[in-house]
C-alpha cells in the first residue's frame, strides 16, 4: 500500500507531500489545478522516464519519494533481496530528476540503476493514464489473470511440475546425444591416455629412486674420487690415520697397566680404531663398485622424461597419475555402453512428454471455457459504465514453438502452459476487437481497465490502482455507477482516483483538493487532506459549481449520505 507522497520542484508543485489511506482516495479540484500532476509524479518514482521539463522553473531538480507498506510474503521481499538491498516492511523509492535531465533513483536509501527500479517497482501499482504503468495493459500478465479468474492454480501448478520434468528429462537426452556426437574422438583420447600410462608399468616410488640413481650416475667419478680419497687417507697409503691411531691406542694399553684409569681410553680408541677401519673398508667397496654408465644414465633420463611428460599431463604423483587412467579407464567403459542408456533415457522423456501433454492440454481446455466467461463479464461490466456496444475478447492462441524448445503437438511448452492470452476490446459496436494498448481514448481506456479490474478484484500483484480519466466523457447515472464500482475495487486493492465528478468523489474513504494560487510572480500548485466539512463543501463546488448556495450544500449532504454503505 502507499503510503506517503512527498514531491519537491515538480512542474508547477513547489513543495507537498500527501498521507493516502487505505480503500478509494479521490483527488478533486478545478480544472487546471494540477491534479494529474500527483500521477505523474508517482510514474516518475516507478521507474517512469524523467524529464528535464519536470523540474520547476529556477529549481536545480525535481524530486518525488514514495513510501510503501509491504504484506507479509509479498514476492518485493525476494526481489529486494536479489538486488541486494535490505528491507523491512516498509519501502521507500526516491527519483531525482537534473535540470539537465540526467536522473537518479534510490531504494530504502541504496542508489539503484534504472532496470533494478523498473524490477521492483513492478507489480507497486497499476496507474490508468495516458497508457502509462498498466500491467493489464501488459498482454504478458493477461495468461496470469485469465487463471486466477478461472481459478486453475491446481492444473497450473500441475503443468508446472510436468514442464520441470519434461525439461530435465529432455536436458538429460540432449546430454548424451552430444557426448555421443563427439564419442569417437572422445574414445580416442581416452584410449591413448590409458595405453600411454599402462606402457610405462609405473610402480610406487620409482620417481625418487630414479632420481637417485640419476644423481649417481651424473657424479660418479666426483664420487669414487672423494671415497676412494677418503680410504687411502683412513687405512691403505704408510702413515695411514689407522696406523697412527693403532700405535696411539697400543701405547695406552700398555699405561693401563701400570694405571687401571686409563682403560676406559683406551678402550675407547681402540674402538674408535675398529670403526675408522670399518669406514675404510666400506668407502673402498664404494669406489670400487661405483662404475660410470652412460648408457644407464641415458635410460635413466629418457624414462624421467616420460614421467615428467605424464606428470604435466595427469598429475604430480605416481599415484595421481594412476588415478587418472583408472577415471578415464571407467568412462570408456561407459561411453560403451552408451546406446542401451540413451535408448533409456529416450524412454523416460517419452513417458515424462505424455505426461506434459496430458497437463498441458488440461489447462489449455479449461481456459478456454473460462476466456469466453471472463470476456462476457467484462462486457458487462463495461455495459453498466456506460460502454454499452464494447465487446471484449479474451484471445487465447498457442505459444509458436521454436528450434531446441519443448514442444507439445507443435505448441512451445513452457511454465505455464502451451497458451498466451490477450485481452482484447471493441470499444464501440461494429468495431474490430483491438488489444487494450491500441485503445485510442484514455477515457475508454480507464473504463475499459476498471471493468477488468472490477471482474478480477482480489486478484493480481498490485497493491495500488490509480485512475486518472476514469470520469472522461460520462455523467449522470453512469458517473454514479462507476463510483460505486472504484468502491468495490477498493475493497480488495488500495484505489487512488483523480476525478471532477462528485457522483464518484462521494464515495472516498479519503478524499483530497487541489488548488492552484499565485504567490508573488510564481503559480504553486498544493494538494489537502479534507474535513468531512471540508468535504461537504468540495462536494457542494462540484455540483453547482462557482457559486454555492444551501441548495447546493443539501445536495451534496444527500450525495454524500446516499453514498455511504449503511445507506445501499
Amino acid at each position: 500500500m502507499l503510503t506517503c507522497v512527498r514531491v519537491r520542484n515538480f512542474a508547477i508543485i513547489d513543495e507537498l507531500e500527501v498521507e493516502l489511506g487505505p480503500g478509494l482516495n479521490v483527488v478533486t479540484g478545478e480544472t487546471g489545478a494540477g491534479k494529474s500532476i500527483l500521477v505523474a509524479a508517482l510514474q516518475l518514482v516507478l521507474g517512469g522516464k524523467g524529464r528535464a521539463e519536470v523540474v520547476r522553473t529556477g529549481a536545480k531538480s525535481a524530486e518525488v519519494e514514495a513510501l510503501f507498506t509491504l504484506e507479509e510474503g509479498s514476492p518485493l521481499f525476494a526481489r529486494l533481496e536479489a538486488e541486494g538491498i535490505e528491507a523491512d516492511d516498509e519501502l521507500v523509492i526516491r527519483r531525482v530528476v537534473m535540470a539537465q535531465g540526467r536522473t537518479r533513483a534510490y531504494i530504502n536509501g541504496t542508489l539503484a540503476t534504472a532496470t533494478q527500479l523498473a524490477s521492483i517497482a513492478a507489480g507497486l501499482a497499476d496507474i490508468s493514464s495516458q497508457h502509462e504503468h498498466h500491467t493489464l495493459v501488459d498482454s504478458r500478465t493477461h495468461l496470469d489473470y485469465l487463471d486466477a479468474f478461472g481459478r486453475l492454480d491446481a492444473e497450473r501448478a500441475a503443468v508446472g511440475v510436468a514442464y520441470e520434468a519434461f525439461s530435465h528429462a529432455n536436458a538429460a537426452v540432449v546430454a548424451l546425444k552430444d557426448a555421443v556426437a563427439g564419442r569417437a574422438d572422445r574414445e580416442d583420447l581416452l584410449r591413448f591416455q590409458v595405453h600411454e600410462i599402462d606402457d610405462l608399468e609405473l610402480e610406487d616410488g620409482e620417481l625418487e629412486s630414479l632420481a637417485e640413481e640419476r644423481a649417481r650416475l651424473r657424479y660418479a667419478e666426483k664420487l669414487a674420487s672423494a671415497a676412494g680419497g677418503a680410504e687411502e687417507a683412513l687405512y691403505a697409503r704408510d702413515g695411514a690415520i689407522t696406523e697412527e691411531l693403532g700405535r696411539l691406542a697400543h701405547k695406552v694399553r700398555e699405561a693401563s697397566a701400570i694405571d687401571a684409569s686409563l682403560v676406559p681410553a683406551a678402550d675407547q680408541l681402540e674402538a674408535a680404531l675398529s670403526s675408522l677401519e670399518d669406514v675404510a673398508i666400506d668407502l673402498g667397496r664404494y669406489a670400487r663398485d661405483l662404475q660410470m654408465d652412460p648408457g644407464r644414465l641415458t635410460e635413466i633420463e629418457t624414462r624421467l622424461d616420460r614421467l615428467g611428460r605424464l606428470q604435466r599431463k595427469y598429475g604430480q604423483t605416481i599415484a595421481d597419475i594412476l588415478a587418472h587412467r583408472d577415471q578415464a579407464a571407467g568412462e570408456l567403459e561407459a561411453l560403451d555402453d552408451h546406446e542401451a542408456r540413451l535408448a533409456d533415457l529416450e524412454k523416460q522423456r517419452e513417458q515424462v512428454r505424455v505426461g506434459a501433454a496430458k497437463a498441458a492440454k488440461t489447462l489449455s481446455a479449461a481456459r478456454k471455457k473460462c476466456a469466453d466467461d471472463l470476456g462476457a463479464r467484462i462486457a458487462a461490466e463495461l455495459e453498466s459504465l456506460g460502454m454499452g456496444g464494447a465487446r471484449v475478447e479474451v484471445e487465447l492462441a498457442r505459444l509458436s514453438g521454436g528450434r531446441g524448445e519443448l514442444e507439445i503437438e507443435g505448441a512451445r511448452l513452457s511454465p505455464t502452459g502451451i497458451d498466451r492470452a490477450e485481452f482484447l476490446i471493441a470499444p464501440n459496436r461494429g468495431e474490430a476487437a483491438r488489444p487494450l494498448a491500441k485503445v485510442a481514448s484514455g477515457g475508454e481506456l480507464s473504463r475499459a481497465l476498471l471493468a477488468i479490474k472490477r471482474v478480477l478484484a482480489g486478484l493480481g500483484d498490485a497493491g495500488l490502482y490509480v485512475f486518472d480519466e476514469v470520469d472522461s466523457g460520462v455523467g449522470g447515472a453512469v458517473a454514479e455507477v462507476i463510483g460505486r464500482k472504484l468502491k468495490e475495487v477498493a475493497r480488495h486493492h488500495q484505489v487512488l482516483c483523480i476525478t471532477h465528478l462528485a457522483q464518484i468523489a462521494v464515495h472516498a474513504d479519503v478524499q483530497f483538493q487541489v488548488s492552484k494560487k499565485v504567490v508573488g510572480k510564481r503559480t504553486r500548485s498544493e494538494i489537502r487532506h479534507l474535513s468531512e466539512e471540508e468535504r461537504l463543501e468540495e462536494i457542494a463546488r462540484m455540483v453547482g459549481g462557482v457559486k454555492i448556495t444551501s441548495r447546493t450544500r443539501a445536495a451534496a449532504a444527500e450525495m454524500l449520505e446516499q453514498a455511504r454503505p449503511s445507506a445501499r
